[in-house]
């Protein structure tokens, strides 16, 4: 399950972040009623969680980086002369 979510393209992992968020607050909603099943399932759900949020914020790293990088090669026209 840890790796299962490193083949997503960026927009894919909000939305499995979302859609995980949504479930996990349904589970707490079910705790507090005491209809759960497997308890242990709200500590795996925010674990993965965690791991859809790190690996959200590399890629939002590498796409600042990457656009750093491209601004940097582009000639600058202030204080260039001709």
């Amino acid at each position: 399950m840890k790796n299962s979510f490193k083949n997503l393209s960026f927009a894919e992992l909000k939305a499995k972040r979302d859609e995980l968020n949504r479930k996990y607050m349904e589970l707490r909603f079910q705790v507090v009623i005491g209809h759960v099943e497997n308890p242990l399932l709200k500590r795996t759900m925010r674990r993965q969680i965690a791991r859809l949020n790190t690996m959200i914020r590399v890629q939002e790293i590498v796409q600042v980086k990457a656009a750093l990088k491209e601004a940097a090669s582009q000639p600058s026209a202030v204080g260039v002369k001709a």
